[in-house]
């Protein structure tokens, strides 16, 4: 009766464990992430966000001018640009994350250490969705919108320099210095080699009474011209004219202006070194043009990298904090 009575009781609790089995796995678990929560986050840090760039364009594009000694410097506008993409992401990662974790379900079955990290990753899900739903934006309407004052201030700046640049070249034009286009970079340094001086200007025009067949004078006037242009341009700027092409060169100067041989040759040997500095110059002043923009894309890189980085920590810190608000 005993071990009748002992292996009764061992079914009954058998029994018993495996109803409250049962009843463990049938009972509704709360999930470990409230997606409505991210989503609202999400949505309201990309909302801020956007808010706060368009203000930043506006702002910036207001303080910026085309004309000198006006508006904020270059340097100026980068530090403001990063301080307020960097307050951006401040802003609107503290408010995403925050409503992630003031928003999401209460966990009554989970850890504190567990509950803590979830409301970190809700934080850090929150601000991932505004990141890519603002980066989404912004190559679209709103990158049109932002895209469209930039390029309306470049305009402004690009006008300025063509309206000063088609003053420059009307003045040139009425004043008789234009030359023709086929010259190339090189054209007003060639046409300084056929300069005329004042005392050698009577011999080179012959005997008083001479006709002189204006066309045919144009025209190997501009076939001079074009063969000097190729000269020049045929030698490397690292490397000095030819004496050939000196003593050639030299022959049509001193034909084309009266001058001696010795005095021609001199002449196209200072006007050449002349060109080499100033197309030397020209490229300095290119690389390094090219290098500050180098340097400032990434520069810009770095410092939104920078400030996405503290956007994702503000974002999972005040997801904790709204999440302890929740529980308390």
């Amino acid at each position: 009766m005993a071990i009748a009575s002992t292996a009764n009781a061992e079914d009954l609790a058998r029994a018993r464990v495996l109803r409250g089995s049962i009843a463990d796995n049938t009972r509704p678990l709360s999930s470990a992430v409230s997606w409505g929560a991210i989503a609202a986050g999400g949505a309201a840090a990309a909302s801020l966000s956007l808010i706060l760039l368009i203000l930043g364009v506006g702002l910036g594009l207001s303080s910026v001018s085309p004309w000198a000694q006006d508006g904020v410097s270059a340097a100026t506008l980068g530090i403001s640009t990063i301080v307020w993409l960097t307050l951006t992401q401040l802003l609107a990662s503290g408010m995403g994350g925050y409503l992630a974790g003031r928003l999401r379900t209460k966990w009554t079955d989970a850890r504190t250490d567990e509950v803590y990290f979830r409301d970190t990753a809700h934080g850090f899900l929150a601000w991932a969705v505004a990141t890519l739903a603002t980066a989404a934006l912004l190559t679209s309407v709103i990158g049109s919108i932002i895209g469209g004052g930039v390029q309306a201030g470049a305009q402004v700046v690009g006008g300025v320099a063509r309206t000063a640049s088609s003053a420059v070249g009307s003045a040139a034009a009425s004043a008789g210095m234009a030359h023709d286009d086929e010259g190339g970079p090189m054209g007003y340094f060639v046409d300084s080699l056929f300069r005329r001086d004042a005392a050698t200007a009577a011999p080179a025009m012959g005997t008083e009474g001479m006709q002189v067949d204006t066309a045919a004078s144009e025209r190997a006037s501009g076939r001079d011209t074009a063969e000097v242009s190729r000269i020049f341009m045929n030698v490397s700027r690292s490397e000095p004219l030819p004496p050939e092409d000196i003593r050639h060169v030299g022959q049509i100067v001193a034909q084309r202006t009266g001058l001696s041989q010795p005095e021609a040759q001199r002449r196209v040997s200072e006007v050449y070194a002349k060109a080499q500095a100033r197309l030397n110059d020209a490229e300095v002043a290119a690389r390094d043009a090219a290098d500050k923009a180098r340097k400032a894309s990434a520069y810009s890189a770095l410092w939104l990298f920078v400030s996405l980085l503290v956007g994702a920590f503000v974002a999972s810190l005040a997801a904790t904090f709204g999440g302890r608000r929740r529980d308390a």
